[in-house]
């Protein structure tokens, strides 16, 4: 990736600051860009945080940006956690959210019930479409209409890497069909080729890229923050139905049977660690706190965006594990909530998936594969806490600087 790759950055409203950016003076918008995501369907701050971060990387430099909700999905009522024909709680979710970063009147969400279309861009979603330039398919979770497909530039943005390529590999017919819809294919896995991954290249050709973070939106907030000695991280402990096998091996989904390989950690340093976990049982929580670990609701902590970025920002830095897929397969994937953790200036310890041969480790950032490495890293930050905050705010600015990202990917796709 070029870091060089960078675009001015314009005077912007943090999120839970309310307003519109006015677009009536100034140099004319360049391209079109459409991002498609899943913000209403995963209702969840840090599914939030990474379609913003995109769409705010796009427009400070210069792109004409819009968001649209088109999943196939039925709409999902957080309040009441089910599944219903009414889209009611979703659209209110997503004008929060895009109102949040001033686009409160670029946005629309098509509801797989009907095909009704809601939100300001109702009555203008068609349009936005016939004049877009790039379509960005977040997370690739969107299935391409015939409307999407007449964008000329139409990108696949896989966030989790490994079941497209083992899929693909294998022949799976629905995945070859979705990723040769769309003109480019971008993907987390930034080790994807090299010697010491094992995941499969796919005949169609992928590029890597990685989660943009608009920084001044979390140093300001972390620099403000008091740290807590504690360290946190916020995920899913046990997933089923996600697994899968390749060249006779079968490669996990879910975190929690990482996270133990690693549960004596409290008992061995005079850290803290608490997890803000989510799919676990009252049996999981006992387990971990019987080891040292402090374990909370992750609803509690991703409600909403602010109280996520807050979290992170109080935070004395993460520690945190990747699914097993990631470790043994090496495909380079990096969490986009440990970039929030960077930006923040919270120092990041996570498990090694080759991530450490495009972004810079030891200082900052630690990248382990055993104990040893992780209490040495405990250690390191201890002794010199302040130089690693400011080391873990440098990497986020030189390596996932929304505009650095969005633009390099944008850029290479001939935008």
């Amino acid at each position: 990736m070029d870091p060089s790759i960078a675009g001015p950055a314009r005077p912007l409203n943090t999120p839970g600051r309310r307003g519109s950016r006015s677009r009536s003076s100034g140099p004319p918008p360049g391209p079109t860009v459409v991002f498609l995501g899943i913000v209403g369907r995963s209702p969840v701050a840090g599914v939030a945080w990474q379609a913003l971060h995109y769409l705010e990387g796009a427009r400070r430099l210069g792109y004409d940006v819009y968001y649209v909700e088109d999943t196939g999905s039925w709409p999902y009522d957080a309040a009441r956690e089910t599944v219903t024909a009414d889209p009611s709680w979703t659209l209110a979710h997503l004008a929060s959210v895009m109102g949040s970063a001033g686009i409160e009147d670029r946005w629309c969400y098509v509801s797989a019930v009907d095909g009704a279309v809601h939100g300001p861009l109702a009555g203008r979603h068609d349009a936005v479409l016939r004049k877009a330039d790039v379509l960005v398919n977040v997370t690739g979770s969107t299935k391409l209409r015939d409307s999407h497909r007449r964008v000329p530039i139409r990108i696949y943005l896989e966030t989790d890497p490994v079941a497209p390529q083992i899929q693909a590999a294998q022949g799976h017919t629905p995945t070859l069909e979705a990723l040769a819809m769309h003109s480019h294919r971008f993907t987390f896995g930034e080790n994807l080729g090299a010697s010491d991954c094992l995941v499969p290249l796919p005949s169609l050709a992928y590029a890597p890229t990685r989660q943009p973070v608009v920084t001044d939106w979390w140093s300001r907030s972390g620099s403000e923050a008091r740290a807590r000695g504690t360290y946190t991280t916020v995920m899913n402990w046990h997933q089923e139905g996600s697994e899968i096998t390749w060249q006779g091996e079968l490669y996990g989904w879910s975190k929690d049977a990482q996270l133990l390989r690693f549960i004596e950690l409290p008992r061995l340093t005079q850290a803290s660690f608490e997890l803000a976990l989510s799919s676990y049982t009252p049996d999981d929580q006992a387990l971990l706190e019987r080891h040292g670990w402090r374990v909370v609701e992750a609803r509690g902590v991703s409600y909403d965006i602010d109280r996520y970025r807050h979290y992170i920002s109080t935070s004395m830095g993460e520690f945190t594990v990747a699914k097993d897929q990631n470790v043994r397969l090496r495909s380079g994937w990096f969490s986009d909530r440990s970039a929030c953790y960077l930006a923040a200036g919270r120092p990041v310890i996570t498990q090694d998936t080759g991530f450490g041969s495009v972004i810079p480790t030891g200082r900052g950032l630690f990248a382990f594969n055993t104990m040893p490495e992780i209490l040495e890293a405990v250690s390191a930050i201890a002794s010199d806490y302040d130089g690693h905050s400011r080391a873990a705010r440098e990497i986020a600015r030189e390596h996932f600087a929304a505009e650095r990202v969005v633009g390099s990917m944008l850029q290479r796709a001939g935008a």
